[in-house]
């Protein structure tokens, strides 16, 4: 069977869009300060990494910038976090492009519409996407990020004190011996005057190919197959209309979901627990591969839960 091709487009195309992180461009095209040069990259059709893959110490020597080469080495990542949303979105954030150290990434797609609660009262997310990079694209993406997109000079916090509850935008790095975290806040495309504007006009860049990675679906890729998922119980009232399900697992007391520290840091402060993807497909529910949000469940103590299910990428645990 042929390998698909994950071949990067040479025009830049604009997307008109909101005004935060939402709001981005479509940059996939090779980097300005790259040579003139259309790379390929060969998909992972059907396959994700497994529950516990290798990592790899050894960083790469076939390139300029050195990284690490293992299928859990995050070397280049994005997300986005905070602001005002619902607590289900909240338990769902998940980074919007990853790349390992093996060339795998994982991204999230641009979504135009937004998927609307069934007759359940369910919201299934729309599926992420892999593909495979080879060695000259990992080297021209991380050329970019670096240079054009920022990275190589920034420091670890931009915060914009005059826009209040805008989300973060959160890029990390582990290559060219640089490892770092930066923290943008009330990132967009017109930057606010300043000493910081051009290196958020940077960010914005790198930003804006990342989080549209794919070109709005115009590049092959396919669909990213979680092997297990973070399920979060949020106790919820019961809704006019709307029964929840019955315990959905019989091997799986309501125990094992563990409530983490109380301190609104973030979903695991409910109760949570790994699922497999066989446990979490004894939902009656198909089209999970994306995930799942405020699916009313009834458990052994007679509290109605809303259950989140978020996929898990390669190094993360729970």
């Amino acid at each position: 069977m042929s390998t698909p091709v994950f071949a990067l487009p040479a025009p830049h195309r604009a997307h008109a869009r909101g005004p935060l992180t939402a709001a981005l461009v479509a940059l996939i095209a090779v980097a300005c300060t790259s040579p003139a040069s259309t790379p390929t990259a060969t998909q992972t059709p059907g396959s994700s990494p497994s529950a516990a893959p290798s990592s790899s110490a050894e960083p790469s020597m076939t390139g300029a910038i050195e990284h690490k080469t293992g299928a859990t080495d995050v070397v280049l990542r994005v997300e986005s976090g905070g602001g005002f949303v619902p607590i289900d979105f909240l338990a769902t954030q998940a980074p919007t492009f990853t790349l390992y150290g093996n060339g795998v990434i994982v991204f999230q797609p641009r979504v135009e519409t937004f998927p609307q609660p069934d007759a359940s009262g369910a919201t299934k997310g729309v599926p992420w996407r892999t593909a495979t990079l080879d060695e000259s694209q990992i080297q021209e993406l991380l050329e970019f990020a670096l240079g054009a997109g920022g990275l190589g000079a920034a420091r670890e916090s931009y915060v914009d004190d005059t826009i209040a509850d805008a989300p973060n935008t959160i890029f990390t790095i582990h290559a060219g011996g640089i490892d770092k975290t930066v923290t943008v806040n009330a990132l967009s495309e017109a930057p606010p005057a300043g000493a910081d504007a051009p290196a958020r006009a940077a960010f914005f860049k790198l930003a804006s190919r990342l989080q549209d990675f794919d070109d709005g679906g115009r590049i092959p890729s396919d669909v990213y197959r979680p092997t297990r998922f973070r399920g979060v119980l949020i106790e919820r009232e019961a809704q006019p209309g709307v029964s929840p399900l019955a315990w959905p697992w019989p091997s799986i007391p309501f125990a094992e979901f563990k409530a983490g520290p109380q301190d609104g840091s973030g979903p695991t402060t409910f109760p949570h627990r790994t699922l497999t993807f066989e446990e979490a497909a004894a939902l009656p529910l198909d089209g999970i591969e994306g995930g799942v949000q405020g699916l009313p469940l009834k458990a052994a103590n007679d509290k109605i839960y809303g259950l989140v299910l978020r996929p898990l990428l390669a190094e993360e645990t729970e």
